[in-house]
């Protein structure tokens, strides 16, 4: 008598079959948020409500350069909203993995002839262009509100590829807290704890200059610091620190650096964990 054993097909091989079936994934997960458009809205309504808060209300109040003038604090601050926007689109990373896999949608792509580790890259590169389209809309806000650019349209857009490089390494550290919970809320909640420390420790509100000296320590060589460091000096913007250090001298690199090392190291994790977790 012969025994039939069913398993899953075996995925195809080689760089090239990867990047198909990421690009799949990716698309599957852009349709999925065109019917969703709400999500999208609310993504915008955030990061919208910050700069006109922080425009108006803080506005004339934080001194930026020596000068209290809204207008040079405007400037100053979109930098950060920028920065800070991409990267608590993380959040919305993590729980989105955590509810393909609560729903056992990941279970069903086990079923078919495709990389491993399509599934997270497919998602992490739709989160991409959905963060992509927020920060243009962001844009015209913030130009709407004062905001101008002085160094040219070639460095505006390589700030704007820092700003999408960051988004996208800190959104396989949300794939990795989607794949470690258990639940899409605890997702939502974990992804959102460690953002703040992250966010408001660094330069993108107000100047580092009166922070206390191991506080301002932290925040130069915050990641985080280091992009929106980097944004303001290609943009043209104020801000941009004396500080003597590393990160502070040479944001583009920093900037750069951190960035492929977060998406290596946490790439990494999120794959094996991924692997573990289906198998």
């Amino acid at each position: 008598m012969t025994v039939i054993t069913s398993q899953a097909p075996a995925a195809r091989g080689g760089i090239a079959g990867s990047v198909r079936d990421s690009l799949v994934v990716a698309k599957r997960n852009l349709i999925r948020m065109t019917r969703i458009p709400e999500v999208v809205l609310f993504g915008l309504i955030q990061p919208v409500m910050f700069v006109i808060l922080f425009t108006y209300v803080f506005g004339g109040s934080i001194q930026v350069g020596g000068s209290t003038s809204a207008s040079v604090y405007k400037n100053f601050l979109m930098a950060g909203i920028f920065a800070q926007t991409v990267t608590f689109a993380t959040a919305g990373a993590g729980a989105g993995i955590a509810d393909d896999m609560h729903k056992g949608l990941v279970d069903r792509f086990r079923s078919l002839p495709m990389a491993r580790g399509a599934v997270l890259t497919g998602r992490t590169l739709a989160d991409l262009v959905q963060t992509a389209l927020i920060i243009l809309v962001l844009s015209i806000v913030a130009v709407l509100v004062g905001w101008r650019i002085h160094n040219g349209v070639g460095n505006m857009f390589a700030a704007f590829g820092l700003l999408l490089l960051l988004g996208y390494a800190f959104s396989w550290i949300g794939a990795l807290i989607g794949l470690v919970v258990r639940t899409p809320e605890a997702a939502t909640s974990g992804g959102l704890i460690w953002l703040f420390p992250v966010t408001f420790v660094s330069n993108a509100f107000v100047s580092t200059q009166g922070m206390t000296p191991w506080l301002r320590h932290i925040a130069e060589w915050n990641p985080f610091s280091a992009t929106v460091q980097a944004c303001r000096k290609l943009f043209g913007n104020p801000g941009v620190s004396d500080s003597g250090a590393w990160p502070m001298q040479h944001p583009v690199w920093a900037s750069l650096i951190w960035s492929v090392l977060i998406i290596v190291v946490f790439r990494t994790l999120a794959v094996r964990r991924y692997r573990s977790a289906t198998s």
